[in-house]
């Protein structure tokens, strides 16, 4: 239907127009320079390379897809329910988050804090009260205390832009420890080992590069009296003078006198100790450096989303099913799986001899693996079939009887 000009008048809309009206109509609430929601690191992590580490980790998790689905009697996968707890992991878990960006943050504070909590924030029903709920809004929380039924969490609220503490029962939230907490957060670790060596490295970078000079200057005369010491102070002060007030950073010298410059700092063992414990790190964890930079081959990565990404996301998805799908739910066959799309790492040589094999053994449809390409789905309605196209199609009916065996029916009857 074809809008007039004036009704295209009546509904037009300009984000642009009466701005100062909408706001004097309602508070927006306060205002900040940076994301207030963003997860912030602890304990000098955002100064390390341990960044990219838990960055790296928390995008390959989040990388897999999360859903709330029903199981068939042999407890197999069957169809996706469209319940409010999916929209959370599959589209939208609040008004500042993703469902994606919601499991990257839940895996990067829990690497960084070593336990998360995972907060219903809006429900149907209270879940206090009732334990059948059906979530709409989610939100990670850092734990504060624990108590032997309930948490003390800082999560942040959007309806008044800021984060606050709550007291709430550890049964309606989820609580997931980091499965390499013993690696990872624990005081003596190898990983917290490795950010104080890192940090204590930055901190003697930051001394040397700080503009000192770190010059030793021999003067004409022994030092033992406290006359002599005095006098020698101010020489040293008097030669710091003057290169504060030159203005190339120039200054003057008795011939007596001899200046030795310092232009390098002691030798010591810390770089060789940050590279010992980053290997020794990476083994304990199962990750290479090609992981990282992105030159792993197949088999790396496979080793890697098996040690590392299957066990996060099994802990989280686990924790999940545990807290916000009651026992009904679970008696009725539902469930949270996660799934991994195969064709990710695939390299394109290999994509055609991989569809053939699924296509021939009947695994995927002809459509289901244009779509796993990027191709539309094909109208022909053998596209959808699970069958393999390179046999002959069976016949709908019984064959029909061959000239022999109507001749000998023809003589019988003569």
């Amino acid at each position: 239907m074809e809008m007039t000009v004036a009704t295209r008048l009546k509904h037009a809309w300009n984000t642009f127009m009466n701005r100062d009206s909408y706001v004097s109509r309602m508070s927006i609430g306060p205002s900040y320079g940076y994301r207030p929601d963003r997860p912030l690191f602890s304990r000098g992590n955002e100064r390390s390379i341990i960044t990219s580490v838990y960055n790296r980790i928390a995008l390959d998790v989040s990388s897999m897809t999360v859903q709330h689905v029903r199981l068939d009697g042999s407890d197999r996968f069957k169809e996706v329910i469209e319940s409010g707890l999916n929209n959370c992991l599959t589209v939208e878990a609040n008004v500042d988050q993703t469902g994606r960006a919601f499991m990257q943050d839940i895996v990067m504070s829990m690497l960084d804090e070593g336990c998360v909590a995972i907060i219903p924030v809006d429900t149907n029903f209270d879940p206090e009260k009732t334990g059948g709920i059906d979530i709409e809004t989610m939100r990670t929380g850092k734990i504060l205390e624990w108590f032997p039924q309930h948490v003390k969490v800082r999560v942040y609220n959007d309806q008044r832009g800021e984060k606050e503490d709550i007291l709430v029962p550890k049964s309606t939230v989820g609580i997931v420890e980091n499965p390499f907490y013993a690696v990872m957060n624990e005081p003596n670790s190898t990983m917290q080992r490795l950010i104080r060596k890192l940090n204590l490295l930055d901190a003697i970078d930051e001394q040397n590069s700080s503009g000192k000079l770190n010059l030793i200057i021999q003067l004409p005369y022994v030092i033992k009296t406290e006359a002599r010491r005095q006098q020698a102070e101010l020489r040293r002060q008097d030669i710091e003078n003057q290169l504060a007030s030159s203005k190339y950073g120039v200054a003057y010298t008795d011939g007596t006198e001899h200046v030795v410059q310092l232009n390098r700092p002691v030798e010591n063992n810390l770089m060789s100790q940050i590279e010992y414990l980053t290997s020794m790190l990476y083994s304990q964890l199962g990750l290479t450096q090609g992981i990282l930079d992105g030159s792993a081959d197949d088999k790396t990565m496979q080793n890697y989303l098996t040690r590392i990404v299957e066990p996060i996301l099994s802990a989280i998805v686990d924790e999940i099913k545990r807290k916000f799908l009651t026992k009904t739910a679970r008696s009725q066959k539902q469930s949270i799986l996660f799934f991994r799309d195969p064709f990710k790492l695939v390299p394109v040589d290999k994509i055609a001899e991989m569809t053939d094999k699924f296509t021939r053994n009947e695994v995927m449809t002809s459509n289901e693996i244009r779509q796993k390409i990027g191709m539309k789905p094909s109208s022909d309605p053998k596209a959808d079939e699970l069958r393999n196209s390179n046999l002959s199609a069976p016949a709908e009916s019984t064959p029909a009887s061959t000239p022999k065996e109507d001749n000998n029916q023809n003589g019988e009857e003569t």
